[in-house]
C-alpha cells in the first residue's frame, strides 16, 4: 500500500515546479511586474497590520521613539514606513520643543489679547442654562465613569449650526495633513477630539488642496473639514489634563500652519504676532482656551508656535461660572466660524482674480503717456555741457503748423513760452521727467555764458539743437514730447534763439 502512496507524490512534484518557475521568472520579467505588486506579502502590508493592533486613539503597540533618536527619514523613495511619535509617547514633549512648539508657560501673550477678552465675555442671546440643568451635570460629571460620558455631557455647552456646510468632526486623524513641514517632524497626525470648519466643496471652483499646504484635513473625502480655526481636547475622570494641553498644542500649530499657508497665497499675511486660532481642553470640571499663532525664530525660515492661555474657568463651581464657560465656549465657536468663511470668500475670490488675469492687470490712469512701442525710431542721444545725457525720441514725422494750431500752442503749452526765461531755449521743469521713457532730462542752466559770448553762443546752440527741431516748410521750430504732444516756439524767442 505504500508504493502507491510514494509513486503518487513523484508524480506530484513535477507539477509544482513550473509554478514555481513561473514565479521566479517574473522576478526578472518587466511585463509581469505588475503582477508582483498585488503580493499581499511586502514591506507597507506587514506596517499597516502591525498598525492593526492598535486599541487607543493615540497609542501604538511598536515601541515610542524617544527624543534622543534622530528624526525619521523624509525620502519617500526609500520605501519604508516611517516612525512617529503620537501625543501619548514618551519624548513627544521634548521632540515637540525642538521643533519650536512652544508651551504655554514659554509662549508670549497674542498682540491682539485685549480682544480676544472682549470677544470671550460678549453676551449671547440665547437662554442659559437652569440652575436645574446646572445640577444635573454636576453630577453627571462628577459621577462620570469614563471619557465617552464626559464628551457626551459636555457636548450640549456647544452651540450648533444647522443646515449650514460649517460642520464638526469628532476623534479623527489629520491624515491629509503633510508631513515634516517644521512643527511635526517626526509626530504623529494630529487628531483633536474636535475640530470644526467649512467642508471642502465649499471652496469650489478653487482646489483648495492644490493651492494650500495643510488646508485639508481628511484624504479621499470631499466633505473633509477645510481650513478650521477651532479644535478642542477631552479627558475623562482619570486623564491628564497636561497631556491635552500638550495635544492642544500640536492641534493649534497644524490650524496655524494651514491658515498661514492661505494667507501667503493670498499675499495678505496676519500682522506679527496675530492670534485667529482657539483651542480648549476639559475634563468636564475644568475649560481652558488658548490662543495660537507663529512668530520667525531668526534662523532661517524656521518658526516658534505659541500656545497662549487666555482663560480659564470652572464648570462645576458655581452656576454663574458654568454659564460663563458656556458663553466663552459659544463666542470661541462663533469667532471661529466667521474667520472660516472670511478666509473662504477671500481664497476663492483671489483664484477667479488670477484665473481671469485681472489681478495682474492694473487700470491706467487718464493722461498718462503709453510706454515705447517695439520697432519704433531709436533714441537720439548727445552730451550737453554738464554732461548729462539728453535722451530725446525722434520724430516719426515734421508737421506744419497751422494758424489755429499756432494759437492754441501759445496757449496750451503757455509754460513753454514765458514761464522762466530759458523756459523758450529748453524744456521747463515740469517736463525734465518723461513717465513712458523713464530718462531724466537736466534743464540747461545759464551758467555757460560765464565761459565767453563765443562759448555761450555755441552752448546756447547745442542746447537748441537738443530739444528744439526745425520744421523744413515753416522754418518754425518745435518740440515733440514723449506723449506726442508738441509745442512750439514762440516768434520772439524764435528771433532770440536767430541772434
Amino acid at each position: 500500500m505504500d508504493e502507491p502512496h510514494t509513486h503518487t507524490e513523484e508524480k506530484q512534484a513535477p507539477q509544482s515546479t513550473p509554478t514555481r518557475k513561473r514565479w521566479n521568472d517574473s522576478d526578472n520579467d518587466n511585463d509581469a511586474e505588475p503582477r508582483a505588486k498585488r503580493v499581499r506579502l511586502t514591506r507597507k502590508n506587514l506596517a499597516r497590520f502591525d498598525k492593526m493592533g492598535t486599541t487607543g486613539k493615540k497609542e501604538s503597540n511598536k515601541a515610542p521613539l524617544s527624543a534622543s533618536d534622530p528624526l525619521p527619514s523624509t525620502n519617500a523613495s526609500s520605501g519604508g514606513s516611517t516612525k512617529t511619535l503620537s501625543t501619548t509617547a514618551s519624548g513627544f514633549a521634548a521632540r515637540a520643543f525642538e521643533n519650536g512648539l512652544l508651551d504655554p508657560f514659554s509662549s508670549k501673550p497674542p498682540t491682539n489679547l485685549d480682544d480676544i477678552h472682549k470677544r470671550l465675555a460678549e453676551k449671547r442671546t440665547t437662554a442659559s442654562p437652569t440652575e436645574s440643568v446646572y445640577d444635573d451635570y454636576v453630577h453627571t460629571i462628577g459621577t462620570a465613569p469614563n471619557k465617552a460620558t464626559v464628551v457626551a455631557e459636555t457636548l450640549p455647552l456647544l452651540t450648533t449650526y444647522p443646515r449650514e456646510p460649517y460642520k464638526r468632526v469628532l476623534n479623527q486623524a489629520f491624515t491629509a495633513f503633510p508631513k515634516d513641514v517644521g512643527f511635526n517632524n517626526g509626530l504623529s497626525a494630529p487628531q483633536p477630539d474636535i475640530v470644526e470648519g467649512l467642508e471642502m466643496q465649499e471652496y469650489r471652483p478653487l482646489p483648495i488642496s492644490k493651492y494650500v499646504s495643510g488646508a485639508v484635513l481628511y484624504k479621499d473625502d470631499p466633505h473633509a473639514v477645510t481650513l478650521p480655526h477651532l479644535a478642542g481636547e477631552w479627558k475623562g475622570p482619570d486623564g491628564s489634563m497636561a497631556e491635552a494641553t500638550l495635544q492642544s498644542g500640536h492641534n493649534g500649530a497644524a490650524l496655524v500652519y494651514a491658515r498661514n499657508q492661505a494667507l501667503t497665497y493670498l499675499g495678505t499675511p496676519d500682522p506679527p504676532g496675530y492670534a485667529s486660532i482657539t483651542t480648549f481642553t476639559t475634563n468636564g470640571n475644568q475649560l481652558n482656551f488658548y490662543a495660537h499663532y507663529a512668530t520667525p525664530t531668526g534662523e532661517g525660515e524656521a518658526l516658534e508656535y505659541h500656545q497662549f492661555p487666555i482663560k480659564s474657568v470652572s464648570l462645576v463651581n458655581s452656576h454663574q461660572k458654568h454659564k460663563e464657560g458656556r458663553k466663552y465656549i459659544r463666542n470661541e465657536q462663533d469667532y471661529a466660524k466667521e474667520q472660516s468663511y472670511a478666509l473662504k470668500d477671500q481664497l476663492k475670490k483671489h483664484y477667479k482674480q488670477q484665473r481671469s488675469g485681472s489681478s495682474s492687470l492694473h487700470p491706467i490712469a487718464e493722461g498718462v503717456p503709453t510706454l515705447p512701442v517695439p520697432g519704433t525710431e531709436p533714441l537720439n542721444t548727445c552730451e550737453n555741457e554738464d554732461d548729462y545725457e539728453v535722451v530725446e525720441s525722434q520724430p516719426l514725422h515734421q508737421p506744419t503748423p497751422s494758424t489755429s494750431s499756432k494759437h492754441k500752442s501759445g496757449k496750451t503749452h503757455s509754460h513753454h513760452s514765458h514761464s522762466t526765461p530759458h523756459s523758450s531755449k529748453a524744456p521747463s521743469t515740469t517736463h525734465n521727467y518723461t513717465p513712458s521713457s523713464g530718462q531724466k532730462r537736466k534743464t540747461p542752466s545759464s551758467h555757460g555764458s560765464s565761459h565767453g559770448s563765443s562759448h555761450g553762443s555755441s552752448k546756447r546752440s547745442g542746447k537748441y539743437k537738443s530739444y528744439w527741431k526745425k520744421d523744413a516748410m515753416s522754418g518754425r521750430y518745435y518740440h515733440k514730447h514723449s506723449d506726442g504732444t508738441v509745442s512750439w516756439l514762440d516768434e520772439d524767442d524764435e528771433d532770440e534763439r536767430d541772434q
